[in-house]
């Protein structure tokens, strides 16, 4: 099949995303919002009119994407901060900021997280406690921030937590980031349950192979791009535009039914269990 003649361009730009008059105005946090599916995260949520609030590792990771997203729209509201999320104190303060200059925030997406591959033999207790604390604790520790604002709010709310297919297809050299993203499905689930009460939703939104720029520069070439598309129902690439749309409907007020749910954005590729 000639995947090069599938037209999907058209899905490129916020400005071509479904409009939710819901989010407009709303106070939305993205974590890792400086760049990969983040930082698409941020344009999409800002296409809505929202207030987004995003964090990233460098000083100066906001500023490229303030400035594009502002050039579109000089009156878009946008926070960025530099925020290590292994560090609770510091991620649980920056959220307070976020909602004593915004009110509470209606919308935390839990999106930072390193894929870095990892073997066995190489594993050790530390590099284990690190990758656990970059793809799983900052979600639950951000997730007990945002309730707290909510409820003290009477407002509902909708957490986005970020995980993988990963741990389904039982993707080697993968077993730290793996392990924390199958635990974001359980724990997923049961927040859903404690918080529904508040009319808090939490769901997870599981992305396939989305193509980003880390990933091209540091493993993802033509050839594999290609075996994933194979292996795909769909036989074109996933960008991070597939992940944003997605979680633009589970942050709004047309998904109000919906929490405790995995959303699986692959094209299909988990229905396929393949080694290697």
């Amino acid at each position: 099949m000639n995947t090069a003649a599938i037209d999907t361009s058209h899905k490129a730009s916020p400005m071509n995303y479904t409009l939710y008059p819901s989010l407009r105005g709303r106070t939305v946090f993205v974590s890792g919002g400086s760049s990969g599916i983040g930082e698409e995260l941020v344009r999409a949520f800002a296409a809505q009119g929202c207030r987004v609030a995003f964090c990233g590792t460098r000083p100066d990771g906001g500023e490229a994407l303030i400035a594009e997203l502002k050039a579109v729209d000089s009156r878009a509201e946008l926070l960025y901060r530099a925020c290590d999320v292994r560090d609770i104190a510091a991620l649980q303060s920056l959220l307070d900021d976020v909602a004593a200059t915004w009110g509470p925030i209606r919308v935390l997406v839990n999106n930072a997280g390193r894929d870095d591959r990892h073997a066995l033999d190489e594993l050790t207790p530390e590099y284990w406690d690190n990758c656990l604390a970059i793809n799983l604790r900052h979600q639950v520790f951000a997730t007990q921030s945002v309730a707290r604002q909510l409820k003290a709010a009477g407002l509902p709310g909708s957490i986005v937590n970020m995980g993988s297919i990963s741990w389904m297809r039982g993707r080697p050299n993968l077993i730290g980031y793996a392990a924390s993203k199958a635990a974001i499905s359980g724990m997923t689930r049961s927040l859903a349950r404690e918080l529904g009460e508040a009319g808090i939703r939490v769901n997870a939104l599981l992305p396939g192979a989305i193509v980003t720029e880390r990933q091209l520069q540091l493993w993802r070439n033509a050839k594999e791009s290609q075996q994933f598309i194979d292996l795909q129902c769909l036989k074109y690439p996933l960008d991070a535009t597939h992940v944003a749309r997605s979680t633009l409907f589970l942050s709004s007020d047309d998904s109000d039914g919906i929490t405790g749910q995995n959303l699986i954005v692959d094209a299909g590729l988990a229905q396929v269990s393949v080694a290697g």
